[in-house]
């Protein structure tokens, strides 16, 4: 169910598609910043609706490293209370986690009612960069892909809103985004050991990514994909499509006003010289 104020932002005045020259010129910032703050308005409305009925929903954020998975989920919560909306980004597994049922770590992250769990790569771990880099066997990723969208369905049965994005990004801009990596202090804490390794796998990972796709793209459980070589259109792509599947309604609210403050009451500023920060800038 598609709700009407996600629909109206996404067809804009006319409701036409855009033009393919417009598509594959990338967004200017003022364009994609006046787009981002009506999402965001759409995105609170969300989660007051979330507050107010007690719903569940899950969304899976899963692609190459690169596709710009960080950038669009920080773009869906950074207008929003950390409180109701969770980024989930787990670790390497400890050496008890690797001895558990290999989708029982995850599952405790998983919503209660009034929350939006986010997961920054999920289980589907198991059947990409677990696979690819030899961190499971063969068969383990293989029964993975077997059992998984069963789980996925008794999710959805509990309640959960689950939806699936793959981020999509190509060769030469993947290239682009891991060298600035390299060469910018704000970004070196993205580049890791293993970014550089799977760099190389290109194709193997391609091969993991068709076949995870094929064996767990669901009729309760659908994978999205997303192209993502423009971020800034990916993300407001993926936020509209992303509040189009989930049925919230803008949940009423009283009218705001300010109280009066309390009188002084004989209260006076202290003479105690407070530590000040410095005036750096």
């Amino acid at each position: 169910m598609r709700h009407s104020n996600a629909k109206a932002v996404k067809a804009g005045k006319t409701g036409r598609p855009r033009p393919q020259s417009d598509l594959d010129a990338k967004i200017k910032r003022k364009a994609y910043e006046a787009e981002l703050a009506k999402l965001h308005v759409e995105i609170v409305k969300l989660q007051e609706w979330v507050k107010s009925t007690g719903a569940k929903i899950c969304v899976l954020f899963e692609g190459r490293d690169g596709a710009g998975k960080g950038g669009t989920i920080k773009a869906i919560t950074e207008r929003v209370s950390p409180r109701v909306f969770r980024v989930v980004a787990l670790p390497a597994p400890t050496e008890r986690e690797k001895s558990q049922m290999y989708l029982q770590r995850y599952l405790p992250h998983l919503p209660a009612a009034g929350e939006v769990v986010i997961f920054d790569r999920s289980w589907y771990n198991r059947a990409g960069v677990e696979r690819v880099m030899g961190f499971c066997t063969e068969k383990q990723a293989r029964k993975f892909l077997q059992v998984v969208t069963a789980v996925e369905k008794t999710i959805i049965e509990s309640g959960v809103i689950l939806i699936k994005y793959w981020l999509e990004v190509s060769q030469d801009e993947q290239t682009h985004r891991l060298k600035a990596r390299i060469h910018d202090g704000r970004k070196i804490w993205k580049l890791s050991p293993m970014d550089l390794k799977s760099y190389s796998r290109w194709y193997d990972y391609s091969r993991a990514r068709d076949e995870m796709i094929q064996a767990t793209d669901t009729a309760w459980a659908p994978w999205y994909v997303a192209r993502s070589d423009d971020k800034k259109r990916a993300r407001l792509n993926i936020i509209t499509h992303m509040l189009g599947l989930i049925p919230y309604k803008e949940v009423a609210r009283e009218k705001v006003k300010l109280p009066r403050r309390q009188k002084p009451g004989g209260y006076r500023e202290p003479n105690y010289r407070f530590k000040q920060v410095p005036l750096t800038y």
